[in-house]
């Protein structure tokens, strides 16, 4: 083939290249919902009932609602950016990185890249902290089962966490996203078995309790200002479990086109996100309806259930598995861009561009790059070392989910698409969604807020 016709290809997007001389994106809708649901349905899901049962049969259920259609409003915003200028024909963005810069210039592009970086390293951080707590609950609940449920079965996380680290490590010599969609799929696998069992648990409870637990404003508190800081905290923890628009372009760049890719990353966000809300719903009401104003934070860790003993053991392992998967999914983004600045800042360093093929005894050659093994073991090394020294499960997630929420989820798709859709100021969309803007702005500094204050409380106990 000559070079002209070679040429041709590349920008035509046919044979083994796409538009953009990359190799052919191959990934479909039940790829990004996959993906999806891995990032999404995680350790956030657990909270859920606690959260409800914060904010009352009221409360729960209509803040969990709410937010489902606040992350669709922001993942159909976000959807059309991946390209410029035209969102079907235009450059594609790779990340949410580009995208803002594209759109946006450089100045926002740096606090963009702190708030997303920040948040995928925090919930890497949270998946670290859940791990071990599943760890621990799986001793706890064998232990229960021979000694009674008055048992002193204390176990000490910080050696599941240093494992879980060590699994990551290894875990890490994935290359990059596009090569993990079987890893998603069992995560996301997983991550609906312990739904499932949550739920199932929770429906068994309440048929057995023979009656609905909670009340319609949840739990009540020493006084008003109590009240007020677990209700803001429920809703940092609700925020949390809802978003993924740090991954979604990510997630957009390994679908194949036509269709393009908008269209599909839209249909797949309607389905993971009606997935992910029926889920949330059960998982929450259940839980609430089961213990009432006795509901632990983590629901399947924090001993409402104790038996049957092995259904809640499968549960965690399930919750390990998924875990495993989703710490890779929110630490690739990470990875990628370090790896991608490097290069261009080095391009002549043997130690940042070079790999190595390394033969290791029953064990099938790969390609080891040693800029790449030293990053990612150091980045697995300072998330396990900051789970050990904060395993605040309910408030680290409202932290994040705070973060994460506004910034992330809603003002930089807003004026992302204010600027791609070329929306006049002052008109009826700029108007709604800048209302759309400023109610979300004022639920993220609340929740963030309220769960410092909770972490703080919970440092000087």
């Amino acid at each position: 083939m000559d070079a002209k016709n070679s040429l041709q290809i590349t920008r035509t997007g046919t044979g083994p290249y796409d538009d953009d001389g990359r190799a052919k994106r191959t990934g479909t809708l039940r790829g990004a919902v996959a993906h999806i649901i891995t990032a999404v349905i995680g350790s956030g899901v657990l909270s859920l009932a606690w959260s409800t049962s914060q904010l009352g049969w009221i409360g729960g259920p209509v803040a969990l609602l709410c937010c489902a259609i606040v992350t669709y409003i922001s993942s159909f915003l976000l959807s059309d950016c991946y390209r410029n200028p035209d969102s079907v024909t235009g450059k594609r963005n790779y990340s949410y990185i580009d995208a803002v810069r594209v759109n946006l210039g450089q100045k926002r592009t740096w606090l963009a890249a702190l708030l997303q970086f920040l948040i995928l390293y925090g919930t890497s951080t949270a998946y670290v902290i859940t791990t071990a707590t599943s760890l621990s609950a799986i001793l706890k609940s064998n232990c229960y089962h021979k000694e009674g449920h008055k048992a002193p079965c204390n176990y000490e996380g910080t050696l599941y966490m240093v494992l879980f680290g060590l699994v990551q490590i290894v875990m890490s010599f994935i290359p990059d996203l596009h090569s993990m969609a079987w890893v998603s799929v069992v995560a996301a696998l997983m991550s609906f078995t312990y739904s499932f069992i949550g739920l199932g648990l929770g429906i068994a409870t309440v048929i057995e309790n023979g009656r609905i637990q909670g009340g319609l404003t949840g739990v009540p508190a020493a006084n008003i200002a109590d009240k007020l800081w677990l209700i803001f905290q429920a809703l940092g923890d609700i925020t949390f479990a809802y978003p993924y628009s740090v991954l979604l372009l990510e997630i957009q760049d390994t679908l194949e086109s036509p269709p393009p890719e908008n269209q599909t990353m839209k249909k797949a966000s309607m389905v993971a996100i009606f997935i992910t809300t029926f889920f949330y719903l059960c998982c929450g009401c259940f839980g609430y309806a089961a213990f009432g104003n006795a509901t632990p934070g983590n629901l399947l860790t924090g001993f409402g259930f104790y038996e049957p003993y092995w259904l809640v053991d499968l549960a965690n392992v399930c919750i390990i598995i998924h875990l495993v998967g989703g710490y890779q999914i929110y630490s690739q983004p990470i990875y990628s861009e370090a790896e991608r600045w490097c290069s261009r800042r080095f391009p002549n360093s043997a130690f940042v561009n070079n790999s190595y093929k390394v033969k290791l005894p029953l064990i099938a050659g790969f390609q080891i790059n040693l800029f790449r093994f030293c990053f990612r073991t150091l980045y697995v090394i300072s998330t396990t070392g900051l789970g050990i020294l904060f395993p605040y499960f309910n408030q680290v997630l409202g932290v994040l989910g705070a973060i994460n929420f506004w910034p992330l989820a809603i003002y930089f798709p807003v004026e992302m698409y204010f600027v791609q859709k070329k929306i006049p100021a002052w008109s009826r969309k700029w108007i709604v969604l800048r209302i759309f803007s400023f109610a979300c702005f004022l639920v993220t500094v609340l929740g963030l807020v309220s769960s410092i204050e909770g972490i703080i409380r919970e440092k000087l106990k």
